[in-house]
């Protein structure tokens, strides 16, 4: 799982951050300076957009402060970028995000524990969309880390049972 977490970390041309784990983020990572670590070497010199209507600064290296109509910013940042602008955490950020309809590849993590209530991804206001499956691990821990793109509209189905079928038939299709 750490070899896939730098592998990960170390990948975007940007990132987004809320202002919550801009904070948490900021806190601690300009601290690590050993030039051996490629998470703090890549964190602390990448691009980073930060969205909050509560910040007055975002001081930490290389880091720009979105506080008005972020959907839109994020909208030209992606048309001009060119790279991979990826999201760590920032819960409320993602559901600006989904509700605009700006996420092109999601990476969730699914790890075997219940904590039990609490944010919903995919939460009010998600445009409907179908996903597919680019890749899948599973971790020596039981992490399932799964990789989808976007794939158009969302198309839906039926689970209309043929009820002049026999049971052995409908389990045979």
């Amino acid at each position: 799982m750490g070899k896939l977490i730098v592998e990960q970390t170390v990948q975007p041309d940007a990132l987004l951050l809320g202002r919550r784990t801009y904070e948490i983020f900021a806190a601690h990572w300009p601290r690590v300076t050993d030039p051996g670590d490629p998470i703090a070497a890549k964190l602390n010199s990448v691009r980073k957009y930060v969205v909050s209507r509560t910040l007055n600064k975002a001081d930490w290296n290389n880091s720009s402060l979105i506080s008005q109509d972020a959907a839109a910013h994020i909208a030209r940042l992606k048309e001009k970028s060119g790279g991979d602008i990826q999201v760590a955490g920032s819960g409320n950020l993602i559901q600006t995000l989904l509700k605009h309809d700006l996420i092109d590849e999601f990476r969730l993590w699914i790890f075997p524990v219940m904590v039990g209530p609490g944010k919903r991804l995919f939460g009010d206001g998600t445009t409907p969309g179908a996903l597919r499956v680019v890749d899948t691990k599973v971790s020596s821990t039981g992490v399932v880390i799964h990789r989808y793109e976007r794939a158009g509209r969302l198309e839906y189905g039926s689970f209309e049972v043929d009820v002049a079928g026999s049971s052995s038939e409908l389990w045979s299709r």
